[in-house]
């Protein structure tokens, strides 16, 4: 059996609000890189652009990777993701090819749970992207967004795996969960993403696979 990583994990990473630590990165490259295979500034060409891009080419333990059954060891002692987010106010920020919302840490958070609010955030995050469509590295306040208001799917099995960032520098180092049971989104939500980015990155934006150069891959089974 063969699992394969997904662009639709990006949307994932875009709608875990609450992330407190931002690897590298988030040099945010400003663009000078494209998805497209083959090309001056294809992934196969992202390490001979720039100096700090070197990983992109040398790196050990680069994502995304195809978890297959037969490299992945289970490990119990990973334990239950447990979630532990908080009510805060957000930025959201768009690149041209990705979107990023940003949080920052809210004091007394709330606790209540209601199908009201649970709405309110999605339609807030909906407006939000809306707003930012056009409007490159302008970072704008959207008030205060509740991660745990949007569903995730079942958290009891996932694997676990060190990698890196997708995107240049590739900067290794980064813990990446990846949940087992697939989530899907619409159609609206897809065409919302792609009107907001450059039409470069509309379609063609995932990173191919890259060697698993013998990194172990852990599934923590359940319960």
């Amino acid at each position: 059996m063969s699992i394969s990583i997904s662009s639709f994990a990006l949307l994932l990473a875009l709608l875990i609000l609450s992330s407190r630590f931002e690897p590298a990165s988030a040099q945010e490259a400003d663009g000078g890189f494209s998805y497209v295979v083959g090309s001056p500034t294809g992934p196969e060409r992202w390490g001979d652009l720039r100096l700090e891009w070197a990983k992109c080419k040398t790196g050990m333990m680069q994502s995304p990777i195809d978890i297959r059954r037969e490299n992945v060891q289970q490990l119990r002692s990973l334990g239950r993701l447990m979630p532990n987010y908080r009510r805060s106010d957000a930025t959201i920020q768009n690149s041209g090819y990705d979107i990023k919302v940003c949080s920052r840490t809210s004091h007394g958070a709330q606790e209540l749970r209601r199908k009201d609010r649970r709405d309110r955030d999605s339609v807030q995050l909906t407006r939000a992207i809306q707003d930012v469509t056009g409007t490159l590295k302008e970072k704008k306040p959207i008030g205060a967004v509740d991660p745990r208001s949007i569903y995730i799917g079942f958290l009891e099995k996932y694997y676990r795996y060190m990698g890196s960032l997708t995107t240049p520098p590739c900067s290794e180092g980064v813990v990446w969960t990846v949940l087992q049971k697939v989530r899907f989104v619409s159609q609206r939500q897809v065409t919302l993403l792609q009107n907001a980015v450059n039409n470069e990155f509309r379609t063609n934006n995932a990173r191919p696979l890259q060697p698993l150069n013998g990194r172990p891959i852990y599934e923590y089974p359940g319960f």
